[in-house]
């Protein structure tokens, strides 16, 4: 346990500004690489350049010298850092000591360097050629009885040109097993967007932020996830646009932020207030919020003021009927009660939502992972139909995504339920006829692995161990398979946990120079606004043993299909060949893919809601009605306090960057537990008393985290937080939105129990 001084200290400071020039050439020292990162940093989110391997915000409309941001430049730092794990260091420690170190400890010893396979017999990782770790792949797949008893996982990081490939390897190996990052965070809004507006994917451009009248974050703590938005976000104050915040803890970045580019404010020391409404909702209470605004609507339209866009409700809509009964059935004691915000307050954001004339919707995760995190985005979009908020400039939907790519490997057909449109193409492209069945997504694959019903697992990239649900259960499934595959760039958990046989497999960073028989290559990506860009990497490799994701898809393709027509090493070779087939499987959207990229701003898919346009069955969006008010089960607990996991300011993902939080205060731990001061006298608990919190689980399994601190903290009754994925072992697998399978992992049931004071 840390030395209580140095555990809790509040952040009084804006978001932004000295402190986060200060983290930045932290980072930069601590790997060091403040001369390399530096030059490197002027080539990131640039034309010519390459992309940021972390956030998918997109890049502004308006060019500037410097485009990253705090996070931005620790995830540069820590690929681009001089520190190797070498054969060296697996002769040194067995996997079982290296279980015993941190998740922090593991990424800290740097970048991997030749391919390394499990030896059982030592318990030692050792050197092995790429063409034996081919073979070693090849052998267990085409050993399977069938091509569903394999898994096959992607990252956000992974390029949209190795994404396909890998896609179509897959399917022509004979299944369509895609569980996905995107499984763990935003796939309700690819589930559920499109039933009510035709596609699964956000309706706003950067643009838009210029022209907003009025702008809604919520669920999304930008100055940590997405930094880069912070800037839009100020700007629109300075136009003086009302930011409406929904969020069950108040974020530092919302509150006020200073724009480290910003010479005049740093100079002088200057911040910005961003939140000018901040609602302080209780953990689920975002549906009686937004339907609470609704009804605030309706009984104005009925009192006959224009505050409903009637004209848009009548030509694009269907539904709004049936929506409106629903809401107006609600009662207001339930919907403060449930949402945990006053009536006044909810009718003065409905009342800024009714005065503006162009609004958007910011989301993230605090929407989506719930148990009808998928209905509850249909209202966010039922929301925005009201006052015609689609089609027109400064307004519409804008889901803020994670990993830098994550969207774009969806588009290019990582997906467990394809459509069979896609697959007549894929067919008449390459030749071979697809599977037509549904495969796994994360929490299917995972329990394939604890029924015995997987064998194998391969992992583009990411930390899957540690980022789904029940890791005990999850270590248990991980450790049931005959092979495991981890591609990375990084040593992490999913590679100490693993298959009687395993495999580690080094791949070239995005910052890296991608070097192929035909030249320097670039790959392209999709930021989370459908803009498409290309990213060339400007860095040397870590490692003359280093592979592109694209090689190692194309290697492991060539060894286990040695019958297949397709020419996967010319795809190797040229990447260019890749966007051409990609055109060919998505005329639609990815015509003259080529030619298009050429364009250094890169170009933006079709989305058509942007033009009124409804891809639905009816041709027309739809009001949906979610009956009730609440998003997730209703626990018969008087103990209950609802856990909502969340990521550290030096976090992204399932990567730490240090032990600190520096914008909620804590330092030198990640083992706290955050929680209302009423909520802790109720339960006879001190400030930074040591607690353990365990799940009211509906399955007999036994849940339980033990030795957390916990911190008084600025949150609403019965809701409580801390860190992912140190409290993932409270997540059951069974507890996840029923629609898109996405884990519930903002809102999990938990009771606490007291331990003892911290030393």
């Amino acid at each position: 346990m840390p030395d209580r001084k140095t555990l809790f200290k509040p952040y009084h400071h804006p978001a932004g500004g000295w402190g986060a020039v200060k983290a930045t050439a932290k980072a930069l020292l601590e790997q060091s690489v403040v001369s390399k990162g530096s030059r490197a940093l002027l080539a990131m989110n640039q034309p010519g350049g390459f992309k940021c391997p972390s956030c998918a915000f997109p890049d502004p409309t308006r060019h500037k010298k410097v485009e990253f941001c705090e996070n931005g430049v620790k995830a540069l730092a820590v690929e681009a850092t001089k520190k190797r794990v070498t054969r060296t260091f697996f002769a040194e420690y067995p996997v079982s000591e290296l279980a015993t170190k941190s998740d922090y400890w593991l990424e800290e010893q740097g970048r991997l360097t030749e391919p390394m396979r499990y030896d059982p017999k030592t318990d030692h990782y050792v050197p092995c050629s790429w063409q034996e770790a081919f073979d070693l792949i090849g052998n267990h797949l085409r050993r399977l009885e069938s091509p569903d008893q394999a898994e096959f996982y992607t990252s956000g990081r992974t390029s949209n040109e190795a994404a396909f490939l890998y896609s179509v390897f897959v399917r022509a190996f004979g299944t369509n097993n895609f569980p996905d990052c995107s499984n763990m965070c935003h796939e309700p809004t690819s589930r559920g967007l499109p039933a009510a507006i035709g596609i699964g994917k956000g309706t706003v451009v950067m643009d838009d932020f210029d022209h907003a009248e009025a702008i809604f974050i919520v669920g999304q703590n930008t100055g940590t996830n997405s930094p880069r938005m912070m800037g839009l976000l100020a700007h629109a104050r300075k136009r003086n646009v009302p930011i409406v915040v929904v969020n069950p803890m108040p974020e530092r970045a919302l509150i006020r932020f200073a724009e480290p580019q910003d010479p005049v404010m740093m100079a002088t020391g200057g911040s910005t207030a961003i939140a000018t409404e901040f609602v302080h909702i209780r953990i689920g209470g975002d549906l009686a919020f937004f339907k609470g605004m609704m009804k605030a609507l309706f009984e104005r339209d009925e009192a006959g003021e224009n505050v409903l866009d009637h004209d848009f409700i009548e030509k694009h809509t269907e539904g709004f009927a049936a929506l409106r009964e629903e809401v107006m059935q609600q009662d207001w004691e339930a919907i403060e009660r449930i949402s945990g915000i006053e009536k006044a307050q909810i009718l003065r954001t409905a009342s800024i939502y009714a005065r503006s004339n162009a609004s958007i919707i910011c989301f993230g995760m605090g929407i989506t992972q719930h148990q009808q995190g998928a209905r509850m985005i249909q209202q966010l979009a039922a929301f925005l139909m009201l006052r015609g908020n689609f089609g027109k400039r400064g307004a519409g939907i804008a889901p803020i995504r994670g990993h830098s790519n994550v969207q774009g490997d969806r588009t290019v057909g990582i997906d467990e339920k394809p459509t069979q449109a896609y697959l007549d193409r894929l067919r008449d492209v390459f030749g071979f006829e697809p599977p037509r069945t549904h495969g796994h997504h994360a929490v299917d694959s995972v329990e394939a692995m604890l029924a015995g019903t997987a064998r194998v697992f391969i992992g583009m990239g990411g930390n899957f161990i540690h980022a789904i649900p029940d890791t005990p259960r999850g270590y248990e499934a991980m450790q049931r398979l005959d092979l495991t595959v981890g591609i990375a760039t990084k040593l992490n958990r999913g590679h100490i946990v693993h298959g009687r046989n395993a495999l580690i497999l080094p791949v070239i960073s995005r910052s890296e120079i991608d070097r192929q028989a035909t030249g320097e290559q670039f790959v392209t990506i999709e930021d989370a606004m459908s803009n498409v860009t290309a990213s060339r990497g400007v860095l040397e490799p870590a490692s003359p043993d280093l592979l592109s994701e694209v090689a190692i898809v194309c290697g492991m393709a060539q060894v286990t299909l040695p019958d297949s027509t397709i020419p996967w090493s010319l795809f190797q070779t040229d990447y260019g060949l890749i966007r051409d087939r990609i055109a060919d499987v998505y005329p639609g959207i990815y015509a003259d893919f080529n030619a298009r990229i050429r364009n250094k701003q890169g170009f933006h898919l079709d989305i058509p809601p942007r033009r009124r346009e409804w891809k639905t069955p009816s041709g027309k969006a739809q009001f949906l009605v979610f009956p009730g008010l609440e998003v997730d089960d209703h626990v018969e607990n008087n103990d209950m306090l609802r856990l909502s996991t969340i990521r550290s300011h030096d976090q992204f993902n399932t990567t730490i960057y240090s032990m600190n939080d520096r914008y909620r205060g804590v330092y030198n731990t990640r083992m706290v537990v955050f929680m209302n001061e009423e909520d802790m006298q109720e339960r006879g608990l001190e400030q930074e008393m040591v607690v353990s919190l365990e799940t009211l689980s509906t399955d007999g399994i036994t849940r339980r985290v033990q030795n957390l601190v916990a911190i008084a903290y600025p949150l609403p009754r019965g809701a409580i937080a801390g860190y992912y994925p140190e409290l993932n072992p409270l997540l059951p697998l069974n507890h996840y939105d029923e629609i898109s399978g996405t884990p519930a992992a903002k809102s999990i049931p938990v009771r606490v129990h007291s331990s003892a004071r911290a030393p």
